[in-house]
């Protein structure tokens, strides 16, 4: 008996550290985020290709929990989408490409309590920003080639903006299209 009790406080001394440590590596990087109850966060890492990767980090009983939605289901090239994202998935550091019950894509990783500290949130979160942000128009383009092929012609028919398509001129406007 007393080694389950002992081991229940220190899992929860474990957990309240790493919650703490967590709101430390966000207040000190200036990081945007919510707690919306004790141990959860929800993070907005902005980014460059993909405007914002909102991320979980939510304290367990034995590991930090990690998910960050990356995009939706493909709507075409669905083998070379997913054959892509295992690719990538051999290179990732504490997160890796997965599918959820709808076939949306999101990063998602699991940290032992113990390993939480303020650096490796930072590092974790950079890991998350940079396999999201990085990748974001690739897994656009082969997954939502037709879909942004079509929305560019709209625009263009429309005279609409295509400022935030740009990324994707080379194959997306006519001019340039094979």
């Amino acid at each position: 008996m007393t080694v389950a009790s002992g081991g229940a406080g220190r899992g929860t001394d474990t957990a309240s550290r790493a919650a703490k440590a967590i709101k430390e590596a966000l207040d000190a990087g200036g990081i945007e985020y919510e707690s919306p109850r004790l141990g959860a966060y929800l993070v907005k890492l902005p980014g460059s290709h993909k405007l914002a990767t909102m991320t979980w980090l939510i304290v367990g009983d034995q590991a930090l929990h990690i998910e960050a939605f990356f995009c939706r289901r493909p709507d075409e090239n669905h083998a070379e989408f997913y054959r892509w994202l295992l690719e990538k998935n051999g290179r990732f550091y504490a997160v890796h490409f997965t599918l959820d019950e709808n076939g949306d894509v999101h990063l998602v990783g699991r940290l032992p309590l113990a390993a939480v500290t303020p650096e490796e949130i930072d590092r974790v979160l950079g890991c998350v920003l940079t396999y999201s942000d990085d990748n974001f128009d690739r897994a656009l383009e082969i997954g939502f080639k037709s879909s942004i092929q079509r929305e560019w012609d709209w625009r263009v028919k429309r005279g609409e903006s295509l400022a935030n398509l740009q990324a994707f001129a080379h194959f997306a406007d006519p001019a340039r299209r094979d």
